[in-house]
């Protein structure tokens, strides 16, 4: 999926199989109180999909260790 963000460039989120969501293009990432996260510009972000990173919102390969599976796979028209 792939959003534009407001001329700055594209988005796009990819859901790793087995693994955390990676983020590339320009974002900004906003915790429930409106602190933001520092994160280096240009460079992909990963967020944790398992739940178990000590480091989240943001992956810390947890997911190998706790054997998380999850496969999705958008609809096909």
């Amino acid at each position: 999926m792939q959003h534009e963000s407001g001329g700055d460039g594209a988005v796009e989120i990819k859901v790793r199989d087995h693994g955390p969501y990676k983020v590339t293009g320009p974002v900004r990432i906003v915790d429930a109180d409106g602190g933001v996260f520092e994160v280096e510009a240009g460079r992909p972000v990963a967020l944790c999909r398992c739940g178990q990173s000590q480091t989240k919102p943001f992956c810390d390969a947890s997911h190998r260790d706790v054997g998380f599976e999850s496969c999705v796979r958008a609809a096909r028209s």
